[in-house]
This record gives structure tokens, sequence and C-alpha cells, in this order.
């Protein structure tokens, strides 16, 4: 429950009354209230209680071709879940239809790029017509939708309004940050927004200053993203091609990572040989790589077996390399596309 309440402080007793409106009442039970003061948006509301509004983001015109996106309603439960919402919040939306009648059974209508309720009656006036004031609705409903549905699903208690920062945390959870606007981007990161086109002075220039998304993107953007297509052409050859994956973030990772010979730095990313990987002027995968110093890395090749002998076989090593790289998170999933 939330109200707005008019104060009459009764000083000498040290007591203050509050005079709520005959229906709210039954909201009384003895519990302790929690009060704060009069925000700046409900000066104008009358007393009584504030009826649950929309997610003030939702408003956002900045964020309206976000939100109503395919990929973010799809995240949010998709369409038929967009339906459902709508039917269960909203009566008949239209207002341009001559007289008051509205008749009980509703449909929910797909319009521009979201969904209205109408009753039968105006569905029938309004099918295949144009409406600007329906087409904003249905903008208006699936904004609300998919902000519900993001505070929901980040499990915040109902009533809580979203914050630009819970937004974007949820746009990057779900790989959705570089289409985010480029204001938001801006106010994201602190930074002002420069409309395209404006002209700057050249002392303002910065060389080396990144652009928002740019940004935005590569400090969230993970080392190693891999995809799996279990129907590659390769798969229905009866002797198919042999492609040799290739990976610079990944064998640069390694390149930094201490010896795994001697601990000290090492120099290079060594693909693994002796073992089959590999093939006829080529190396094995840059998947199989283990990190060695040039000393180490010179020995190898001098004399694999005896360095095997005092180090570990390649394949162990590679199995350790791999396992660092995933508990550190440097080889991730579904974070890029």
């Amino acid at each position: 429950m939330r109200a707005l309440l008019k104060p009459y402080p009764q000083r000498d007793l040290g007591i203050v009354l509050l005079r709520p409106p005959g229906d709210m009442l039954q909201h009384f039970s003895g519990k302790r209230l929690l009060i704060t003061d009069e925000p700046a948006d409900l000066r104008a509301a009358p007393d009584g209680l504030v009826p649950v509004e929309a997610q003030p983001l939702s408003r956002d015109p900045r964020l309206a071709a976000f939100l109503s996106s395919e990929r973010v309603i799809g995240l949010a439960g998709g369409w038929d879940a967009l339906a459902q919402w709508v039917k269960r919040n909203r009566g008949c939306q239209c207002t341009d239809f001559g007289g008051q009648y509205h008749h009980h059974e509703l449909v929910q209508v797909r319009r521009a790029r979201g969904t209205v309720s109408l009753c039968w009656t105006h569905d029938n006036e309004y099918r295949d017509k144009e409406s600007a004031k329906l087409d904003a609705a249905a903008l208006a409903n699936v904004t609300e939708f998919v902000t519900e549905a993001i505070r929901a699903r980040s499990r915040l208690p109902d009533g809580h309004r979203l914050t630009l920062p819970e937004l974007c945390w949820w746009a990057t959870s779900k790989g959705l940050a570089a289409q985010l606007p480029e204001e938001i981007i801006c106010e994201a990161l602190g930074v002002k927004c420069r409309a395209p086109g404006t002209q700057m002075k050249e002392s303002d220039t910065n060389p080396y200053e990144k652009e928002p998304r740019e940004a935005l993107v590569s400090n969230i953007k993970p080392v190693l993203a891999l995809a799996v297509d279990p129907e590659t052409n390769e798969s229905y050859m009866l002797r198919p091609k042999r492609r040799r994956y290739e990976n610079t973030k990944y064998t640069q990772w390694v390149k930094r990572q201490p010896c795994c010979a001697c601990g000290n730095g090492s120099d290079d990313p060594h693909h693994i040989t002796g073992n089959g990987f590999g093939g006829m002027a080529t190396k094995a995968h840059d998947l199989f790589v283990i990190p060695l110093c040039r000393r180490c890395h010179d020995s190898l090749h001098a004399n694999t077996q005896d360095w095997e002998k005092e180090h570990g076989t390649q394949e162990h090593l590679l199995l350790t390399t791999l396992d660092r790289a995933l508990a550190m998170g440097v080889i991730a999933t579904g974070k890029a596309k």
C-alpha cells in the first residue's frame, strides 16, 4: 500500500493525526507504517491511495525502440506473454470511437510495435485501419510489459521503480548492451552525449577517447565466445577437409601466462606436437596451446621425449592450461553473437 495523506500535528500532545478516506481504513491493522516525504511527482495528487503506476523508464522515449524490439520482447517472455499481460491489466483501450458503448468481450490485437486490448465493437471498427492513438497505446503496453518483466526477473519487489543502472545490468547480462540507445549508454557511463553531426572545437578533440558504444562493448566483451553448430557441411561428408581453428585473442592470453615448465614468464604459445593433432605444413588448433618460455620451448623441440619425462606430457599440460582458462572465465559461451 502507498498512500498520500495530509498530517495534522498536535504539538502540545506530541502526536500527529492522519485522516485517511473511509475506504482506506481496511489497510490499517495495527502494523507499523513507513512515513516518507512527498515525492515531487505527487505534489498535485489528491489525498488517498496512490495507484500503481507504470515504470518511469517505460515512458522514456529514448528507450521506446529498445524495449519494443523483437529480441527484447522475446527475452521478456514473448508475444504470447505480452498478450496475457494486456488481457489481465487492460480494458478496452479505444477512445476514438463515437459513443460510449463497449462490448464486454475483449481481444488482444497486434498493432504496430505492440499489442492493444479492444472490445469486439472497437476491434471490428478499427480492424485494418490506422489509428495513431491505438498504435501509441500498443507501444505503451509493450514498454510497460518489458520493464515489469525485467523488474520481476531481477527479483525486485512489486512497486519497485526500475532504475537505469538496473535496466543496463539486465541488458548486459542478456548480451543486449550494444543495442542500447547512444544517449542511454552515455548516461550509464557518465559521459557527455554528443548529437550526431555536432561540431567540436579542435581543442576539445581527444584522439584516444573511445566512442561510448565502443567503450561499453569492449568492457563487457568476453575474450572468447564459443558457438556449437551440430549440422556443419563437413558433418555430412565422407572425407571432410580439415579446417584449422584460429583465435589470436586466446593465444595472446596464453602467451601472458607463466611458463608451464619452469614458471617464468612465457614467450610463446606452443602448439602441441607429435600427437597427430597437426597436419602437413600446419599446426594444431589454437586451443591446443601451452605457455612456454623461449628456453623451455627450444628444449622441447630439441628432445621432446626427455622434455616430457621431466615436465610432463604435452597433453596433460594442455588440459591444465584449458582448465585454468575455463576457471578464469577466459573461455565463455553465450556472451557474444
